[in-house]
């Protein structure tokens, strides 16, 4: 997965500060330390001139000389080390701190991401997708198949809700397991409170946790989105526009739900388009049935969707309702 720019230098920046506050950090110590101890200062004096001397002579060609200037350096860093401790300071008092030993506060080991860039990576692409909150509440774990119940059936598939709720999660675990080298597009319908959100949830975690970039709107925010930067005349249009045609996953909720013109309509097959030409993967759910939903936003909008989607209907009692009655309780 790769950062926008702006993400990248947002990360960047914070191993910028993380460095500048520990040189701050130690040359507080190395103050301190120099005023117990009077011999310090002079012994890191004299460190600094033979190591010059060492690069000079090593220049030059003078391996032996060169052993014994570091010969040198190691008796007074031994003696350094030495006073630190006698003055009840740790031996490492005057060395770099740092919040990961490991890339020093650089993001990278030997030109690769450190664990703790990938943890940073994760966290920012948590707080950009606009579900960080939510998630912890919504996702495989907790998502439970006893709110479907086994005696409401589709005539159409002879399934019951709960067999048809079942075959989604399978889908969303396989659609989630498979991101990296699968592109696929999603489509959840059916009523209110069936567990379409939920499932997007599910799966926008999954990727998060991976540190895929995931970004989730309403469709009515993702529309006014779109029209307060269209109409205007905003320079960062494109930026724009580009931050959700290129993220890896995006999802639009409650399609159906906002005030659909022409406007809307081009807007959302601009959006289907782009990401299927670019093979960026999103997920859509919608209250409408498949013939209200082409209607509202044009035959060749749901083309685009019944070729490239995987189509998935959720139906049975709103699990949302389910939970108010049992107070939180499963069935």
């Amino acid at each position: 997965m790769a950062l926008t720019n702006p993400q990248y230098d947002s990360i960047m920046r914070m191993y910028n500060r993380r460095q500048l506050q520990h040189r701050h950090e130690q040359e507080e110590r190395r103050k301190n330390a120099y005023a117990k101890i009077p011999r310090l200062p002079e012994i890191d004096a004299d460190i600094a001139s033979i190591s010059v001397k060492k690069a000079r002579d090593m220049l030059n060609g003078g391996p032996t000389a060169a052993l014994d200037l570091r010969a040198a350096i190691a008796e007074l860093a031994e003696e350094r080390t030495a006073l630190l401790v006698s003055n009840g300071f740790p031996a490492d008092y005057l060395e770099p701190s740092y919040d990961c030993p490991y890339c020093r506060d650089t993001g990278y080991i030997d030109g690769k991401k450190c664990t703790c860039f990938k943890k940073a990576e994760a966290a920012l692409l948590y707080t950009q997708s606009r579900l960080d909150e939510v998630l912890d509440q919504e996702n495989f774990d907790t998502f439970s198949l006893e709110y479907y119940s086994d005696d409401i059936r589709n005539s159409a598939t002879g399934l019951t809700s709960r067999q048809t709720a079942q075959s989604a999660l399978k889908r969303c675990r396989s659609f989630a397991d498979n991101f990296q080298d699968r592109f696929d597009n999603l489509f959840f319908y059916g009523d209110t409170g069936v567990g379409k959100t939920f499932l997007s949830h599910c799966i926008a975690k999954e990727l998060l946790d991976r540190a895929f970039c995931v970004i989730y709107f309403t469709a009515f925010d993702l529309f006014d989105l779109f029209a307060r930067h269209t109409f205007s005349g905003s320079d960062d249009t494109g930026d724009v526009h580009s931050s959700i045609f290129d993220c890896d996953l995006l999802i639009i909720d409650d399609l159906g739900t906002e005030l659909t013109n022409s406007f809307v309509s081009s807007q959302l097959f601009l959006c289907i388009n782009e990401r299927i030409l670019r093979k960026k993967s999103t997920i859509i759910s919608t209250n409408l049935t498949l013939d209200r939903f082409a209607e509202t936003y044009s035959e060749r909008t749901f083309s685009r969707i019944s070729s490239n989607y995987t189509i998935i209907k959720l139906f049975g009692n709103d699990i949302r309702i389910q939970k108010k009655l049992l107070g939180g309780k499963k069935p």
